[in-house]
């Protein structure tokens, strides 16, 4: 069985590149949140998730689950997607 290496980038990195990010709370229904909609039609949304050792990696996109949290960045984050995002760095996140 082959194993698939996943690329890493870091979060500083990302941040350096497409902007601070800030934190974004969902109030309603994915399809109905306009904004939500459109950073996702444009890139700039990613997804923390928190492992079950309780660290916390990052994927670029918008994946619905229980217990995680969105950034939305100023900048697309496409050239980064694929990749686990790691050392997520809340000091860099807008509130």
């Amino acid at each position: 069985m082959k194993l698939l290496k996943v690329k890493t980038e870091r979060f500083s990195e990302i941040v350096e590149k497409a902007g601070r990010p800030e934190s974004y709370t969902l109030w309603q229904k994915p399809s109905a949140d306009r904004h939500l909609q459109s950073a996702i039609k444009n890139n700039r949304i990613m997804t923390i998730q928190r492992t079950e050792s309780g660290s916390e990696f990052g994927i670029v996109g918008f994946k619905q689950a229980k217990d995680v949290r969105y950034l939305v960045f100023p900048k697309s984050l496409k050239r980064f997607e694929n990749r686990r995002v790691v050392g997520i760095n809340w000091d860099l996140v807008t509130r």
